[in-house]
């Protein structure tokens, strides 16, 4: 009977699956067209899956294990059944590798059992807990009925009532593992999450080895010069189809969800069920069924949506409330933890881009900033001629006297904050202390554009960069060096698509390496223990974690690590605006990450960004003292050992002004 009865369920499986397979694909088809290359995109997909995706699963040694265990079991179940079961090639051979693919799932599913008894709180419930019965039912069954092929049971063994019994079981795990994958479902992520790595908007994001670059982080630029083309995303159906199809891979690990600072500090953002609710709009319906967490103070069952249906609503509910969006410090936190390399953030500016360009509601202060931008080229609305005036004592070279330089000095709009002054005069102490060849802007430099960029006014940043790459294009530079991450990353990695390429490099490490060629030398340090606070824009946008601790080393500092440090380092809450928009939480997220300092017993936090100095040296009794890197080294300097003396021989401290 079992020989009359798997054909016939697994072939009406695979049919069935085949037809939610093209529903799935009409459903991300509403997105905006993007080109890719698909015959490129599928042939690397298996390797994106089973290798570059794991480099983010792999942290997690036990579930990556597990993952291995039951996917790469099931995959390989899935074809050996469909062989020995399904066309009658009933060999021993394959039979025997049916049961131990089947045997190895099994295992696999044990793990997930175990992992669901007591999830932690970042997992989503409701269906999800049925998937490890669903994995057991599938690869057990599979096993039952493939004991007779080796011979192991008699031939008839499956016959009668066990017969029915064992295709019911099978028919389970069929039914979760086969129709769910494509119809919606525990096992969803897989059909859309394979196809996601094949067809990623970043296919740069993936292995060198794969022709990707291994890090893209800078924002798409919008055609302002096409009529048709939408500012920014209204609806689900603005996204373009593989923005929509990465958010259908969502698998509901809330890895995202653990990591993201407004999430913890009670703000109403939760990045999983903003993933979920893109997924509620590309079909259509509300939020009712969603089984994780909620935004914080928002009860589930509120929100709905349409593919051509607003996202945003300006009155009542729609799928997400504008607060939501404005909560997010654009950290890629989420972004940096997410398994299925979904990107968050991408898709957040994109809606925000609509809020600001299409209705002008941009919450907090952000309106009056971004005027401040369009009139006076800063967002503190300064005279844009006084950008120097902390400077009046340095006499520092200008660009427009000196046309070209090695160093190009990027003040950023630190310049008019009096206490970013103090870190841009102990840097250019440094730079004179290494005898480096530099100049600035002065006037001409403009802001480079990043907070309007964030706040979705991408018509602001664009005329931003543009006018700053016209200036720049009247000089000649080795490279751009600043000490605001934002700026760095801007100028170097979005740029581009405007026409600016160019060489930038973050202060930390262009110390590093002044100090490797022997430019700079140290006293001994002397003060008390330290920490460092990865900034965002320098660790997670840009890959730099080493040269701020090797500078630190240099200057004889044992770094106390933060639990959360890294590329797990926590926000300081000062990116993407979120000071400016000021979306009112539980906790500040500052507060919480002073509170991380706090735990290392560290008495100095030293940081590398004007964003960080400002949100940490805000925390009321902060128990540690915030200073900037280049503050440190000026303090430390020495005058550099003439050839044939050592350090300790010329201690004589560097005076300059």
């Amino acid at each position: 009977m079992l020989d009359t009865l798997l054909p016939i369920l697994i072939f009406s499986a695979l049919a069935l699956a085949a037809i939610g397979a093209w529903r799935r694909l009409r459903l991300w088809r509403q997105g905006r067209p993007s080109p890719v290359p698909i015959l490129k995109g599928l042939a690397a997909m298996p390797r994106r899956y089973l290798v570059d995706l794991h480099h983010v699963v792999g942290r997690d040694k036990v579930m990556s294990n597990t993952h291995v265990a039951t996917a790469g079991g099931f995959v390989a179940a899935a074809a050996l059944m469909l062989l020995v079961h399904g066309l009658g090639f009933d060999s021993p051979v394959l039979g025997g590798l049916l049961l131990l693919a089947s045997a190895t799932m099994f295992v696999g599913s044990r793990f997930v059992a175990r992992r669901r008894r007591n999830p932690p709180a970042r997992l989503s419930k409701g269906p999800w807990m049925r998937l490890p019965k669903s994995l057991a039912a599938f690869s057990a069954g599979v096993f039952l009925i493939t004991l007779p092929t080796v011979g192991v049971l008699p031939e008839d063994f499956g016959s009668g009532i066990l017969a029915l019994v064992l295709a019911a079981v099978v028919a389970w795990g069929l039914g979760e593992l086969f129709f769910g994958m494509t119809w919606g479902g525990p096992m969803k992520h897989a059909f859309a999450g394979a196809l996601h790595l094949a067809f990623h908007r970043r296919a740069e994001r993936f292995s060198t080895r794969t022709g990707g670059a291994g890090r893209s982080t800078g924002l798409k630029a919008l055609d302002l010069d096409d009529p048709e083309a939408p500012l920014g995303v209204e609806k689900p159906s603005d996204f373009t189809w593989n923005q929509l199809l990465g958010f259908d891979a969502c698998v509901q690990c809330g890895r995202c969800e653990a990591m993201c600072p407004a999430f913890a500090a009670g703000q109403p953002l939760n990045p999983k069920k903003l993933i979920q609710d893109m997924v509620v709009g590309l079909a259509g319906g509300s939020d009712a069924a969603y089984a994780g967490s909620p935004y914080p103070g928002k009860p589930v069952g509120e929100h709905h949506g349409t593919p051509h249906g607003p996202i945003v609503a300006r009155e009542g509910k729609a799928l997400v409330d504008a607060e939501t969006l404005w909560s997010c410090t654009t950290c890629r936190a989420c972004v940096e933890e997410c398994p299925m390399m979904i990107e968050h953030v991408d898709a957040i500016v994109d809606m925000r881009r609509f809020l600001t360009l299409e209705h002008g509601n941009t919450p907090g202060k952000g309106a009056e900033v971004l005027d401040n931008l369009i009139a006076t080229d800063n967002p503190g609305g300064f005279d844009p001629g006084s950008r120097l005036h902390w400077a009046a004592d340095l006499n520092l070279p200008l660009m427009a006297d000196v046309k070209q330089t090695d160093v190009l000095l990027w003040l950023g709009d630190g310049a008019f904050d009096m206490r970013n002054q103090r870190t841009l005069r102990a840097f250019v102490k440094v730079l004179r202390a290494a005898n480096v060849d530099f100049a600035v802007l002065g006037n001409e430099e403009r802001d480079s554009g990043d907070v309007a960029r964030r706040l979705g006014d991408e018509a602001t940043f664009q005329s931003l960069a543009k006018r700053n790459i016209a200036t720049l294009a009247r000089y000649r530079f080795q490279r751009i060096v600043t000490c605001d991450p934002h700026s760095f990353h801007v100028l170097g990695n979005e740029y581009g698509e405007l026409g600016g390429a160019y060489d930038v490099c973050h202060h930390s490490t262009f110390i590093a390496e002044l100090y490797q060629a022997g430019r700079l030398a140290f006293a001994p340090w002397k003060g008390g223990s330290v920490t460092y606070h990865d900034p965002c824009y320098l660790g997670r946008y840009n890959g730099e974690y080493e040269a701020p601790r090797a500078v630190l080393k240099a200057l004889g500092i044992e770094v106390a690590e933060m639990a959360r440090s890294g590329f797990r380092s926590r926000c300081c809450g000062g990116g993407g605006g979120a000071p400016i928009t000021d979306i009112p939480g539980e906790r500040r997220i500052p507060d919480m990450r002073m509170a991380d300092v706090q735990e290392t017993g560290a008495e100095l936090v030293a940081v590398g960004c004007p964003q960080c100095t400002a949100m940490l040296e805000g925390v009321v009794d902060a128990g540690a003292e915030v200073r900037d890197i280049a503050e440190l080294v000026a303090d430390a300097l020495v005058e550099t050992p003439a050839d044939g003396e050592t350090q300790s021989q010329r201690p004589q401290a560097v005076e300059v002004v």
